[in-house]
């Protein structure tokens, strides 16, 4: 069985010891360092190679954001994915996360088993993105001026269903509810947004939803 390597980036030494116990009691996960700051953070994950980084969105001398933006746009760490963790539910910190490249993101007192299987679905390849977290990040991009936007980047190459794909996605369908909305198979889903992230340079379903909202795709309401 794969095991699962875990870093912890939080600036409380308590909250460490806490996930460290609870990571190295699962069984398939195990910690393979702690950081204290966002700095260090950065510097353990480029020589522990973890598969997940649990990362706190504040922490001294650079935030969990500004950490998460390197540790994503670092190709040597292709590897690594960040579960952004947070006692703050607020909208400016999801939009800043996902945009950063972090593929999912979770408040600090989310059950441990959840918090576990989040880590297992990150850790798979897969973006952790509920609703109710897609509500909040279409939210926080239709509040920001139009002219504070990211430029949208261009959709070349991807095909008529890819586009329709993306979009979906975008408004928050899981591949089962594609399958549904479109009449095909969960293989041909997958094949599907495998080739959408291919194409667009992204590293998860997370990134993709932001894709979709700043190419048009998907209609926001201003």
């Amino acid at each position: 069985m794969r095991v699962i390597r875990v870093l912890i980036a939080d600036d409380q030494a308590l909250l460490r010891g806490s996930f460290r116990a609870l990571v190295d009691l699962s069984g398939d996960c195990t910690t393979v360092g702690e950081a204290g700051t966002g700095e260090e953070a950065v510097r353990l994950t480029a020589l522990r190679q973890p598969d997940v980084v649990l990362m706190d969105v504040r922490m001294p001398e650079m935030n969990g954001i500004e950490a998460t933006r390197r540790i994503c746009g670092d190709p040597s760490l292709e590897g690594a994915r960040v579960l952004m963790l947070t006692t703050f539910d607020l909208d400016e910190y999801v939009y800043g996360a996902l945009r950063a490249g972090a593929s999912g993101f979770l408040l600090k007192d989310t059950p441990p088993v959840e918090l576990l299987n989040a880590v297992r679905v990150v850790a798979g390849g897969e973006a952790l993105l509920s609703p109710s977290v897609t509500r909040r990040l279409i939210s926080e991009f239709v509040r920001r001026p139009y002219t504070a936007r990211p430029v949208p980047r261009r959709l070349d190459g991807v095909t008529d269903r890819e586009r329709e794909v993306l979009m979906l996605i975008g408004l928050g369908l899981s591949n089962g509810e594609i399958v549904e909305h479109l009449g095909v198979s969960l293989a041909t889903v997958k094949t599907h947004v495998g080739r959408i992230l291919a194409k667009l340079g992204v590293r998860d379903r997370a990134q993709l939803v932001i894709v979709a909202y700043e190419t048009g795709l998907v209609a926001v309401s201003e």
